[in-house]
């Protein structure tokens, strides 16, 4: 299990304060090409099927739809009030949902299956419940409650027969978007969300029998301060969710118009940004939530810390995960899976994933198969982001290399951040030292091949802090 403790060195973040990948896969999508198509992912799970232990399935269904736009989004998403959108596109997400259940033996259980967007709560009941049916009726679904099956809900959107009608569908976890309760940041961000919104449908999940509940935050909106941040916390630490996300405001309006909307002269200033991030860190671990890595928080009984104690934790499109082992399956407009040695996006106009899922079933626009270097750094990058060490010897064995000479460029381009405290080198292995751990995105950038192969204009990340 790795070290709790936290070092908050500001210089230190300052100066390795860079852009670079979440690395909620790796590669990363930068590297997606248009040359995987649907035949590539039909070969892909193919071979799944055939191998001596075919994975569990994970199921990811991106709804994309909203009634209201939230300024800071960079998800990809419709804004619309008209509710007849979805019965449109639920039609071509049914075609997929057919198509992609055909590709994979009855046999693998779906462990997993989440409902991201956009609002998945955007959908009325009838349509929940179709949607839902028609899943299990193409996938083998849990029927004892023992998957974890979540859903991201806007409070907004629920009542609390809705909360009861997701439970009965199956689903028994709730994410919670909150992002801060200040009126004049809401204000700012145009999303309007009451506390008690929030904690009425919290309360109410909690009744329903829901096996973990988690809430998002985001520090760097405009008007946001130490001060003002730290009421939010109050508020949420009182609700006691059993996990809690603290993400970073990407600003990036060159990429994302919504964005546009905010007035950039009221957003916090780089030092108030790392108050706001220290107090935060600070509040929750003294509340007794664990730092699992990167922006996550979770109770120390939450899967997410058992994963974590136990070694099984993993990164995906979501975030941190359990069941790191599931092939995961995308369902919908620009959603991502992860079969087999591949990794493959969907198409991401809502137009052209409609077409295409209406005509060939699949909607695959771009892709990757992934050779041995990959996985192997793969391997590598996901142990460091979610365990903060590496046991040398391991990688060895799994993939029979050398790692002193496979990965000598590697090791000493570590030397400096040895040297600045923020890791442990030996012989056998290596350990992320307190200083470190806010800073474990720098630490895997050193093993991704493409960013130190690349010249010239680096591709678009957010900042690590």
């Amino acid at each position: 299990m790795p070290q709790q403790t936290l070092i908050f060195d500001k210089e230190l973040i300052r100066r390795y304060d860079r852009q670079g990948p979440r690395y909620t896969s790796y590669p990363t999508a930068v590297q997606f090409t248009g040359g995987f198509g649907n035949a590539d992912y039909c070969r892909h799970a193919a071979a799944t099927n055939s191998s001596a232990a075919p994975a569990p399935l994970s199921l990811y269904f991106h709804i994309p739809f909203c009634a209201t736009v939230c300024y800071y989004c960079a998800c990809n998403k419709i804004v619309t009030k008209n509710r007849a959108h979805t019965i449109k596109y639920l039609d071509s997400l049914f075609r997929e949902v057919e198509r992609q259940g055909a590709l994979f033996d009855r046999s693998r259980k779906v462990e997993q299956l989440h409902w991201g967007g956009g609002t998945p709560t955007f959908l009325d009941p009838d349509q929940m419940q179709a949607l839902m049916d028609h899943t299990r009726a193409h996938f083998n679904l849990h029927e004892d409650d023992e998957g974890e099956y979540s859903i991201e809900i806007d409070p907004r959107t629920v009542d609390m027969p809705k909360v009861a009608l997701l439970r009965r569908l199956g689903f028994n976890r709730l994410s919670l978007g909150v992002q801060d309760f200040e009126p004049e940041v809401q204000q700012a961000v145009n999303r309007i969300q009451s506390e008690q919104q929030t904690l009425d449908i919290l309360a109410a999940a909690r009744v329903e029998g829901f096996q973990s509940i988690s809430i998002d935050l985001i520090y760097g909106l405009p008007l946001q301060s130490r001060d003002s941040f730290d009421r939010t916390l109050d508020k949420i630490i009182g609700a006691g969710p059993d996990r809690i996300s603290v993400f970073n405001y990407a600003h990036l309006p060159q990429m994302f118009k919504t964005q546009r909307q905010i007035d950039e002269a009221t957003l916090p200033r780089p030092e108030v940004k790392l108050q706001i991030l220290q107090l935060a860190i600070e509040r929750l671990t003294a509340a007794g939530y664990l730092y699992i890595g990167m922006d996550h928080f979770a109770k120390p009984d939450d899967e997410l810390a058992i994963a974590q104690r136990e070694g099984k934790l993993s990164r995906n499109f979501q975030g941190y995960a359990t069941h790191g082992d599931c092939d995961i399956i995308g369902l919908g407009v620009s959603a991502i899976g992860r079969v087999g040695d591949s990794y493959s996006q969907n198409e991401r106009e809502i137009e052209l994933y409609q077409q295409r899922a209406d005509s060939e079933g699949l909607a695959v626009f771009r892709g990757i198969t992934l050779a041995p270097d990959d996985r192997l750094r793969r391997a590598v990058i996901n142990q460091l982001i979610c365990h903060f060490e590496l046991d040398f010897q391991k990688v060895e064995s799994d993939f029979r290399i050398r790692f002193s000479d496979y990965f000598a460029g590697e090791l000493q381009a570590l030397q400096e951040m040895r040297r600045d405290g923020l890791l442990e080198l030996g012989a056998s292995g290596l350990t992320v030292l307190p200083a470190g751990r806010l800073l474990i995105r720098n630490i895997c950038m050193v093993f991704d091949r493409y960013l130190t192969a690349s010249s010239g204009d680096q591709p678009r990340f957010s900042k690590v802090i």
